[in-house]
């Protein structure tokens, strides 16, 4: 694992294609427990070279429940991104995830963890890769069927504050989704 973390980390496939220079994010253990699935990082992520370190990772550690200590235990959760380095920015937002990454590292990478209990996947692109593009349902949709890809994913939309108008609109995600996965969480991580 240590080997292919290096690999990772170093990593400069695209460097053609990103606006900085190549500054690959993960993290990962062969013990953790839980592994989120996200897009890519932002540029405050990029800057600071921590995952979820910035307002999106406040609200996923909130939908957890989990502190920052237990968040950033790579023995416990493993924060994996669609695209590991920062993307630039288009009109409406940052760009999607570079597709290089996912096709290169994450088949590796999952299969060098085995002692995952939960796959969150959040955002669109990391659904759309592990459960197939399906023109018929909406991120919406698959969030709220989340129960058809139990055990194995649990889909959430991102937490940006940018989605607090679809949170609003769709209170079924906190009223149900949220309890299940803090319920989850919890007694993944729990000490035996």
């Amino acid at each position: 694992m240590d080997k292919l973390l290096s690999e990772i980390r170093s990593c400069t496939v695209c460097k053609d294609y990103l606006p900085n220079d190549p500054k690959p994010i993960i993290q990962a253990s062969k013990a953790s427990k839980i592994v989120i699935i996200g897009q890519a990082p932002g540029r405050k992520v990029q800057i600071s070279g921590t995952p979820w370190d910035d307002a999106s990772g406040d609200n996923l550690r909130r939908w957890l429940s989990v502190s920052r200590k237990t968040f950033y235990d790579d023995n416990l959760i493993a924060l994996v991104p669609m695209g590991f380095c920062y993307p630039g920015t288009g009109k409406s937002g940052d760009l999607p995830p570079r597709p290089e990454c996912a096709v290169l590292w994450h088949e590796r990478l999952l299969k060098s963890m085995n002692q995952v209990n939960l796959t969150l996947l959040i955002g669109r692109f990391a659904q759309d890769y592990y459960l197939g593009k399906n023109p018929k349902r909406t991120l919406t949709e698959v969030v709220k069927n989340y129960n058809e890809y139990l055990p194995d994913y649990l889909p959430l939309p991102h937490p940006s504050p940018r989605n607090n108008i679809w949170q609003k609109k769709n209170n079924w995600f906190r009223e149900s989704v949220i309890p299940l996965l803090q319920e989850k969480v919890k007694r993944i991580l729990q000490p035996a």
